[in-house]
């Protein structure tokens, strides 16, 4: 695609900054009005100030991250929040929240919007991190950080899954990839007592690449961590790997089979000269492969589902 503004986009509730080849996207709802649950957080402000999921925002990731994909100048993307605000986000937005549960289409055709998020996050084939610097709570500890590639955390955040105490199932595919991600134990701990963590707790400490005890830190270390992946990796292996990851085969023989033709195609391309040639002359690789010229008809393998809810009219 060609390159773009990411700032023409006209978003509202975030704030994108494309710093070399990463992008960064800083949640801007900080001062809208939102309920606050006081067995979650601190305090029981309806007055606050919490990033909360809702209005625009969900519409504006799901555009960003979709559009990240596309683009070729972007090698990582990475979540974050302004660490001067109370929370890196508190979940739904309650105010909104009943309104859209109350829409007139069926239950077989309502999507959650938490989930819509996670797809796009989770399909994105450049890498994802989450730089959770605040306190987590409901979709702002599932939708907002479990499909992400990496989570680095402050070690101070309360983090919350309290869908259970609220009368409602967990959101944002959270059942999918929890237990996947820390194991089917620690998944019904969080999820069937709705707990409040820290992120040192045995239940969470493994989600997180990195816990960090300053919460101004933690985006300067995903950062840094960002920059040094888009600079030492190929666009086009990170792709086919997060791939395999998420549409393995059923099984080891079938896996044997799609990683074999990977290997192949990506054996006998650009980077991977360059790959081998830098090892050869041990510097630094200069990967020029990207996802818009070196595409395959293989890939993707897997049948994707479409999961947008059908047309109510002919």
């Amino acid at each position: 695609m060609s390159a773009l503004d990411y700032n023409a986009l006209g978003f509202k509730a975030i704030v994108v900054t494309l710093d070399g080849a990463v992008l960064i996207v800083t949640i801007n709802r900080a001062k809208q009005y939102v309920f606050t649950l006081k067995f979650v957080l601190l305090t029981n402000h309806s007055e606050c100030r919490r990033n909360s999921f809702g209005d625009t925002l969900p519409a504006e990731l799901i555009q960003v991250f979709e559009t990240a994909d596309r683009d070729d100048r972007v090698r990582v993307v990475i979540l974050t929040a302004e660490h001067t605000a109370p929370a890196y986000s508190t979940g739904t937005d309650v105010s909104t929240a009943m309104a859209d549960f109350s829409r007139p289409e069926g239950e077989a055709d309502y999507r959650d919007k938490g989930g819509q998020v996670a797809i796009a996050i989770y399909r994105c084939r450049k890498f994802t991190v989450a730089a959770v610097n605040g306190h987590a709570i409901g979709v702002g500890m599932t939708g907002l950080q479990l499909p992400f590639d990496f989570r680095f955390v402050w070690e101070g955040a309360k983090l919350g899954f309290p869908f259970i105490r609220l009368g409602i199932s967990p959101a944002s595919t959270s059942t999918f990839l929890l237990p996947r991600l820390i194991g089917h134990s620690r998944a019904n701990s969080l999820l069937l007592t709705g707990a409040t963590v820290s992120p040192t707790s045995p239940l969470v400490s493994s989600l997180y690449h990195e816990i960090i005890p300053k919460r101004e830190n933690v985006l300067p270390v995903a950062l840094a961590f960002a920059q040094d992946l888009a600079k030492h990796t190929s666009q086009i292996s990170v792709a086919y790997t997060k791939a395999l990851l998420q549409h393995p085969g059923e099984t080891n023989e079938q896996n044997h089979l799609l990683d074999s033709r990977a290997i192949k195609l990506l054996g006998t391309g650009e980077d991977a000269a360059e790959g081998a040639l830098a090892f050869k002359e041990r510097r630094d690789p200069k990967f020029n492969g990207n996802l818009s010229k070196d595409s395959s008809p293989w890939y993707p393998w897997w049948r994707a589902l479409d999961v947008k809810p059908r047309n109510a009219k002919l």
